[in-house]
This record gives structure tokens, sequence and C-alpha cells, in this order.
């Protein structure tokens, strides 16, 4: 299932509906810096949790090819200060 600012999430069996960055703003919001960086939002997410803690390896896990590498290819993602802040913004609107 592709997942966008128009997905609704049973509150009852699907966790996604308690994560406010599944909310529909906040995948509105984001929209934006996803097209200008060419990445997919797994790719976006995983960088945001790599450049906020470089130390840190991300696990996400996967049992299809095609997520795998695409999670690996997140390695070409650099996101700028600017950037984490847009995200932020984005996470938490007013």
């Amino acid at each position: 299932m592709d997942v966008n600012a128009q997905s609704t999430f049973d509150p009852k069996n699907d966790l996604r509906a308690m994560f406010p960055r599944f909310s529909p703003i906040v995948m509105t919001n984001n929209q934006p810096l996803i097209g200008r960086k060419g990445a997919t939002p797994a790719q976006i997410a995983l960088a945001r949790l790599m450049a906020q803690k470089p130390w840190s390896v991300p696990i996400p896990g996967t049992s299809k090819m095609d997520h795998r590498r695409e999670n690996l290819e997140v390695v070409n993602v650099q996101l700028t200060p600017a950037e984490l802040r847009e995200i932020e913004t984005a996470f938490f609107p007013d």
C-alpha cells in the first residue's frame, strides 16, 4: 500500500493512525522536500535519523529486496541543517 496524504488508517487496527507523521497535514508539508531531494519518504526518514545522530545506524526491517535497495540508497541523501528544520516544522505545524 502506497501511503500518501489521502491515506486513512483504522485507529483500532493500525498504529499509523496514532503517529503524527502519518497525518495528512504532515505528509502534505513534507512533499516539497521529498520532491526536491528526489528521494522517497522512507529515504528522507532514514536520512533524518542519520543526520541527527551520525553514530546511529537505523536498521529498517523489510522482507522485500526492492525496499532493501531503496533503504541502502539513503547514503546518497544528504540533508542540510535548513532541510532538517523544514522537516521539523512539517512534523509540528501550527
